[in-house]
């Protein structure tokens, strides 16, 4: 990967999973990073979402170091506040920063108590191990029922210089989100403002992250964070940023994308594309509908071209929709026009559907401009196979 300058990264096993391999990872800039987050808009808040928040609101948007574990969410516990003032600050002290500066977050089993002695026993060797080269090691430290690691990078060339944007990601299960999903971490070497630095990120994941579902659910523990610590000496100027916002959006369009691919049991990633409606919040509002529906993503797990399904899940999105005004596209193939069934090869189709990606199309015919992708998965036995026991 081409990672930014001025990052180093480690990971460690500190216990907390039952299965012994790593489980506790930190992100840490040489100097202190500008920094801009997203977090979940759930009311049940955890500890570490908490903290993040003040600290960042606190530090005025400069981070040093991000301190992330797996295994245990860290969520509606007795002890929540007390582990992750304390770990933080432990890092803290070993980093020689302010506790602001360090930002927790945490993914795992809800409600479960995570004992900070842990986490805190495995510190040394968390700082230790800090290496400009060990960034997949952390992403690889984050997953919970995740089957691949996801991370995506680019090069932006910028008119003084080239910078660097990486990002890495975990998800797979409880995947609705409301700003940003899961844990997401993107990283650049070029020399932003907290204030440009939050407009690129809002703009980024209103494109991707808040853009796929695997299950309707919207986890307690969200967050997306972005850092600049300007490494490169490249302090971009007015086009520059726009350039470099489309790269870090592309980057975390690619993680969005990774994360609903790898979807709890899935086997087929969908891509569902709504166009002519009358507004961005209206094709938003079909495309999710189309995506939470498990009617659909049953559908699709078992190659069935019912597209039936689909215009009654638009028509459930709570959107003035007339389906005599709708056409809808399976894989590239018309299946139902202004509302209605069309003629298609049915086998066709079903052989279509067997591919490891799928496509729907949904039109309204009109003076309607706005347009959205959004991502999601199929649906199939597995996921409730995993969900059935996954505290055990």
């Amino acid at each position: 990967m081409n990672l930014p300058l001025g990052y180093k990264y480690s990971a460690v096993y500190a216990g907390i999973r039952k299965t012994e391999k790593d489980d506790l990872g930190l992100i840490v800039s040489n100097s202190p990073a500008n920094a801009a987050a997203v977090f979940t808009q759930n009311q049940v808040t955890a500890a570490p979402v908490k903290l993040a928040r003040t600290h960042l609101k606190r530090s005025k948007g400069i981070v040093k170091a991000l301190l992330i574990n797996a295994g245990n969410a860290n969520c509606a516990t007795r002890t929540g506040t007390t582990v992750v003032v304390n770990t933080c600050a432990a890092l803290a002290q070993r980093l020689k920063v302010d506790p602001e500066q360090v930002l927790p977050a945490s993914t795992g089993v809800i409600g479960v108590e995570l004992d900070e002695r842990l986490i805190l026993k495995a510190l040394p060797r968390l700082v230790r191990g800090l290496s400009s080269d060990r960034f997949e090691d952390v992403a690889r430290a984050m997953l919970t029922t995740d089957l691949a690691v996801k991370m995506a990078d680019c090069e932006a060339a910028l008119k003084e210089g080239a910078v660097r944007v990486a990002g890495m990601t975990k998800g797979s299960g409880m995947i609705q989100p409301n700003m940003a999903t899961t844990l997401g971490f993107i990283m650049t070497d070029a020399d932003l403002t907290p204030r440009q630095l939050q407009e690129m990120l809002d703009g980024a994941v209103n494109r991707s992250y808040n853009r796929i579902s695997v299950d309707g659910d919207t986890s307690t523990n969200d967050i997306l964070v972005l850092m600049a610590n300007g490494a490169s000496n490249v302090n971009p100027g007015k086009k520059d940023r726009e350039t470099l916002a489309e790269t870090i959006a592309e980057v975390a369009e690619s993680l969005a994308k990774q994360i609903a691919r790898d979807g709890e049991g899935a086997r087929k990633l969908i891509e569902i594309r709504v166009s002519g409606a009358e507004d961005s919040h209206t094709a938003e509002r079909i495309a999710r509908s189309i995506a939470n529906s498990p009617l659909v993503k049953t559908a699709i797990a078992g190659s069935d071209p019912n597209w039936g399904r689909i215009l009654s899940a638009a028509g459930n999105s709570g959107v003035d929709l007339n389906p005599n005004k709708v056409d809808i596209e399976i894989q590239g193939m018309p299946v139902c026009h202004e509302g209605l069934a069309v003629d298609f090869d049915e086998a066709e189709l079903k052989k279509k559907l067997d591919a490891p990606e799928c496509e729907i199309r949904f039109e309204i015919k009109g003076k309607g401009k706005a347009e959205t992708r959004f991502w999601t998965c199929d649906l199939t036995e597995k996921y409730i196979e995993i969900n059935a026991s996954y505290r055990t």
